[in-house]
């Protein structure tokens, strides 16, 4: 088998993989995960046929896949993949470029600069504002983040990428009692401090009291709210915390954490869950949740043009002279693959409407499933607002029971989390396959397999 027909063989296994997903259970048998153990096999002494390690992918690997890609998935807000960002994908890795600087890829510069301004657009944020596309939320939040440690020293006469962080003015970060672990872990990341904070307490559904916000600050101020809370997906109240923060210094800046949320901005539906989230200074939000593109693709925004720049900019003897938009300046990495494409053909497949149609039809999903478990005797959490529902079947315990049920059965996924420290589950309707009749589908399994454990007391 030469090149190209093996090439012809990998994409003919990929396609059917992709093919039978809708029709595969949402979690691997037991039969699949043993059968994991083929790849544990010495290291080849000599080289060997390229066609035979193909073979072993899609016969072991594949089977034994979280169908995270199909409808039926509804854990830890994982979106599918849109055929075309699959495809995209296909030329990305057959182009195999570095999208680092223009003249490596001009190609995708220009697809940067495009998705840049269709981004924008369709989540209505400043038109000025600089884009970087990185492996996810974590590295996006930790950009921004980054980006506002340096600005905000800056204006307190600190170099902070020259001088680093000793003797630095500090900075005092207020985020949430119900922040997303990976924001405390960027601000570990970038030298804050993951527990040097000041927690706000929250409201029942996770959002920040902006009654409890902290009087008498001085120096530099980072504030992180987020848009849609992992669990319940609430919203901070933007306009509040924007107001207080202007008052409170004359050097703040605020950080929004929306991973899946940002893209309510896409819905004219939900404006009242955004309200005031343009005046954030710099954004961080996922492609591979929502937009469905694969992964890996976070997307780091900030509206202080020159802001990631500052942080990120490399000096090297053999870079070429400042040309268009140089990727490498404003991301953590240097080299990196063009994410931007996937983004780039999912935004102009479904245009305007057809971003905020799957935002809708999402969260319109996950209202249906509350509402269904709701009168079959579960307690539904949080304020059904947009793709999650929060649930608790009678006590902790209990719901613990059935998790393990729903999971033995296969033919859904979701998963536990802590609410008020205790077990609750989590349902995330991600997938722009799920339908309404898959919503109805999800919460008559949940229920069944509820009705198979002994009587509540």
């Amino acid at each position: 088998m030469n090149d190209i027909e093996l090439l012809h063989d990998a994409a003919r296994q990929a396609i059917e993989y992709v093919a039978g997903t809708d029709a595969r259970p949402a979690m691997p048998d037991e039969a699949a995960l043993a059968r994991l153990d083929a790849f544990d096999e010495p290291l080849p002494e000599a080289p060997t046929d390229p066609s035979d390690a193909l073979r072993l992918l899609s016969e072991v690997g594949g089977p034994a896949t979280m169908m995270s890609t199909g409808p039926n998935y509804f854990g830890f807000v994982n979106g599918a993949t849109f055929p075309v960002a699959l495809g995209a994908a296909f030329l990305v890795n057959a182009w195999d470029q570095n999208a680092a600087l223009p003249v490596m890829s001009p190609t995708a510069a220009k697809l940067h600069d495009v998705a840049r301004g269709w981004l924008l657009d369709v989540l209505s944020l400043p038109g000025h504002s600089d884009v970087g596309f990185v492996t996810g939320a974590t590295v996006a939040n930790a950009s921004c983040m980054a980006a506002a440690r340096d600005e905000l020293l800056e204006r307190a006469g600190w170099n902070a990428k020259s001088d680093g962080l000793f003797g630095a003015p500090p900075i005092t970060v207020v985020i949430g009692q119900n922040t997303h672990s990976t924001v405390r872990k960027s601000l570990g990341l970038i030298g804050l401090g993951g527990d040097r904070v000041l927690k706000v307490p929250t409201d029942n559904q996770g959002r920040i009291d902006c009654t409890q916000l902290p009087t008498n600050l001085s120096g530099p101020v980072l504030v992180c709210a987020q848009a849609g809370e992992v669990n319940t997906g609430a919203f901070d109240p933007f306009d509040e915390i924007a107001d207080w923060l202007t008052a409170a210094t004359d050097n703040g800046w605020l950080h929004v954490d929306g991973a899946f949320g940002l893209w309510a901005l896409a819905d004219p539906s939900r404006t009242h869950l955004v309200e005031g989230l343009h005046r954030a200074d710099s954004w961080a939000t996922d492609g591979h949740k929502w937009l469905n593109v694969t992964y890996d693709c976070g997307i780091a925004i900030v509206a202080r043009k020159g802001a990631l720049r500052r942080t990120f900019a490399s000096v090297a003897g053999y870079l070429p002279p400042e040309h268009g938009f140089e990727a490498m300046h404003h991301t953590p990495q240097s080299s990196q693959r063009a994410r931007q494409v996937e983004v780039w053909a999912v935004l102009r497949t479904l245009g305007r409407s057809g971003v905020a149609q799957l935002v809708q039809r999402a969260s319109d999903a996950a209202q249906l499933i509350a509402e269904r478990l709701r009168n079959a005797d579960f307690d539904v959490l949080n304020d059904v607002v947009i793709n999650q529902v929060l649930l608790r079947y009678g006590s902790a315990a209990a719901t613990e029971t059935l998790l393990a049920e729903i999971q033995r059965d296969g033919r859904i996924w979701c998963g536990a989390t802590q609410w008020h420290g205790e077990t609750a589950m989590r349902v995330s309707v991600s997938s722009w396959k799920t339908t309404v009749d898959d919503a109805t589908h999800a919460a008559d399994v949940i229920a069944e397999c509820a009705r198979r454990l002994p009587p509540l007391d």
